[in-house]
């Protein structure tokens, strides 16, 4: 929405006759532009509508679709999108009304930065294809040149450093024979970062000296301390921490000062990455959740993203092992956002990479729960690989796999609850001991709660003890009423438990353990997955066992039961 004084404010103020109209908007227009290089948005819009209120002839509507696109982009700049829309809105509609291709040209540009900055990559890539079709038709070298430095903004965004260094570079070149010195500031910017993706730091650090060199000279200050901020992630690379802090304060300062929260968000998260590698953690945490804050203001998810899978690690090395899955699910499930709207081409590898840091620590932490039993150590990973292996054969897609395995090596972690003397008792419990230690699968989904998983491993973690004559714990559910991954899990558990030694027994051999999970088909266990489970048991022996090949036949003749794909839910 356009907020239009009803008054011209801020306007030049002179003895004698009142200025030309003309004339009062060309110095409200410098004013304006002068605010914007500076930084100082707010002021810049305000002298941008007290030029556009002195328009009064019909004849002037190229400029007021001009001065609306000013408006629009001052409100992008603030991460204020909706509003920036609202008044490209009315540019458009303004230079369609006056059938200015310029305008038009110029306005759609603008509006596919709109959707590009809320993270619609496809939409913005068909807009900037059109203005440049526009801008070819009428020779606007000019507009080129910002449509290319836009596809090249694209092509970063989606991995592809090679595509986005030809478009920023061809878009620099253009700008640098129009003389448009403060554009060219911004690509060499551009192209700095490309150099520093590459590991190309040298050929960075030479473009970054530019590109600030030619903001200072025209006065652009926003423009000087992105390179800044950009030169803040140069000197990470380099491990130059105490340099990079240096820099941060200054960028904080004069950000601060600006109000711009997308460089206060970058130079946070940078303070962040120093604090944690140099051993501060509580700063760390404290200016990441900053940082985040600040992302998440402006809509920006992939800063967002990063800055939460930053926050996994602070927590990680602060052993808050629970606030380090919240941050890494927050992470991933941005990231899904991102690709759920094809905002970023690369973003499988990332996620990938984040689902592997995701699964080191959940097996990590599963190891430090199991540290409490002498006995079980390794049963949670064992676990996981029956029960994976079960949930394979039942049509599991790969994704729904990797979050199944995540959930079956959480399975026993409200056993941080259970005392220790309870889980490592040589003889029978006491129903008061029963009664605690049956309480852990509710621990567990407790401790579990607050985190957004991409995948619902919480019905794994409560239901693995249900029982399908519907006695088991802690809800009695029974049969077709109990989770499918939990009716998995319960099985691939069993068998685990009873061939592993325990305080009051000794372990199983696999034969016996699996004749006697046998007498429980059709009371503890699910018949179709403990028919599957009896069909893959040759291949499902740990190394200790496999002198044992005569398994599958011991067991009794059973039909392989048909397939059946397993969807997430």
């Amino acid at each position: 929405m356009i907020r239009t004084s009803q008054t011209p404010t801020g306007l030049p103020t002179q003895a004698g006759p009142a200025a030309e109209p003309g004339a009062v908007i060309s110095a409200l227009m410098e004013e304006a532009q002068r605010a914007e290089f500076a930084g100082r948005r707010a002021i810049a819009r305000q002298r941008y509508e007290s030029a556009l209120y002195l328009l009064r002839d019909a004849t002037d509507n190229g400029a007021a679709s001009a001065i609306l696109r000013r408006v629009a982009r001052t409100y992008l700049d603030d991460g204020d999108v909706q509003a920036g829309q609202d008044c490209l809105a009315a540019a458009l509609a303004v230079a369609e009304a006056c059938d200015n291709a310029t305008e038009i040209a110029h306005t759609i540009n603008l509006m596919a930065n709109s959707y590009v900055q809320r993270g619609q990559l496809d939409e913005g890539a068909r807009m900037y294809a059109e203005a440049a079709r526009m801008a070819e038709v009428s020779a606007d070298e000019r507009l080129l040149a910002i449509v290319e430095a836009n596809l090249g903004v694209i092509a970063s965004m989606r991995g592809d450093d090679t595509t986005a260094l030809r478009y920023y570079t061809t878009s620099g070149e253009r700008y640098r024979a129009l003389g448009m010195k403060q554009e060219l500031g911004k690509q060499l910017s551009n192209i700095g970062m490309v150099y520093a993706g590459l590991g190309r730091l040298v050929e960075a650090e030479i473009a970054f000296a530019e590109a600030y060199d030619i903001a200072r000279t025209c006065g652009d200050a926003w423009t000087s301390l992105m390179v800044e901020v950009n030169r803040i992630g140069l000197l990470l690379q380099r491990g130059a921490f105490s340099r990079a802090r240096s820099l941060c304060d200054h960028v904080l300062l004069e950000a601060s000062s600006l109000r711009d929260t997308r460089m206060l968000a970058e130079t946070y998260k940078y303070y962040g990455v120093i604090a944690r590698e140099t051993g501060s953690l509580r700063d760390a945490e404290n200016y990441l959740r900053l940082a985040y804050d600040q992302a998440m203001s402006r809509e920006d998810l992939l800063l967002a993203a990063e800055t939460a899978r930053e926050q996994a690690e602070v927590y990680l090395a602060l052993g808050r092992n629970r606030e380090t899955l919240q941050a890494l699910s927050t992470s991933h499930r941005l990231f899904m956002k991102l690709r759920a709207r094809r905002d970023l081409a690369d973003v499988t590898a990332r996620l990938r990479k984040l689902e592997r840091r995701f699964h080191d620590l959940v097996q990590d932490w599963a190891q430090s729960i199991e540290s409490k039993d002498a006995y079980t150590l390794g049963h949670c990973q064992r676990v996981a690989d029956v029960a994976c292996a079960i949930a394979t054969d039942m049509g599991f897609d790969e994704t729904t796999l990797f979050w199944f395995r995540v959930g079956a090596l959480l399975h026993d972690v409200g056993k941080i609850d259970v005392p220790y003397e309870i889980l490592n008792k040589a003889g029978p419990l006491t129903p008061e001991e029963r009664a605690i230690m049956e309480q852990h699968p509710v621990a567990g989904v407790e401790l579990l709660r607050d985190v957004d998983f991409p995948w619902d491993v919480l019905p794994m973690v409560r239901g693995h003890h249900e029982r399908w004559d519907g006695h088991g714990y802690p809800d009695r559910l029974a049969g077709e009423s109990i989770p499918v991954p939990a009716r998995i899990l319960c099985v691939a558990d069993v068998y685990d438990a009873l061939t592993s030694h325990r305080p009051y027994r000794r372990a199983f051999e696999p034969r016996d353990a699996l004749r006697l999970m046998q007498a429980e088909i059709g009371r503890q266990f699910d018949p179709d997955i403990l028919g599957r489970f009896f069909r893959l048991a040759p291949n499902l022996l740990r190394p200790e066992d496999a002198a044992a090949p005569e398994i599958a036949g011991s067991i009794g003749a059973m039909s392989p039961p048909k397939p059946r794909v397993v969807s997430a839910h």
